[in-house]
């Protein structure tokens, strides 16, 4: 996966800070939906391969990989908690009000497994700038 952005600050063992613009969902056009109240850039740090200096255009690439399981365990492992949840509450003969409940505390259980897993894993996702522009 491939983003472009700007490199604002050189830091030791060839490491660079760069600035990236956020992508938006709507495509950009804030005035059609007026949900872009965040923080539009974002900085992160890559490796210098290419001793970019800042100020410069970089080209910064990540494992897909990373992303894809990143992805995974924020948008599907939750869900999939929640539907284990009330699945297992519906085999138990549980009323629907009661498997409403225990949906919800997969949920949470599934909420409680990402945050155990991102203390464990410090910046599982890294950079590398791969050319200057």
């Amino acid at each position: 996966m491939t983003q472009e952005g700007i490199v604002t600050r050189l830091y030791p063992n060839d490491m660079a800070e760069v600035a990236v613009t956020r992508m938006t969902a709507c495509g950009g056009n804030c005035g059609s939906c007026e949900s872009c109240m965040l923080q539009s850039e974002v900085k992160t740090l890559a490796r210098n391969k290419v001793a970019a200096q800042p100020g410069q255009r970089v080209v910064i690439e990540s494992r897909s990989s990373a992303v894809f399981g990143a992805v995974f365990l924020v948008y599907v492992m939750p869900l999939i908690c929640f539907l284990i949840g009330y699945g297992a509450a519906y085999l138990a003969g549980l009323r629907e009000g009661l498997c409403i409940l225990c949906s919800f505390a997969g949920l949470a259980v599934g909420a409680g497994l990402l945050v155990l897993s991102q203390r464990r894993r410090k910046n599982a996702i890294s950079y590398d700038i791969i050319k200057c522009l």
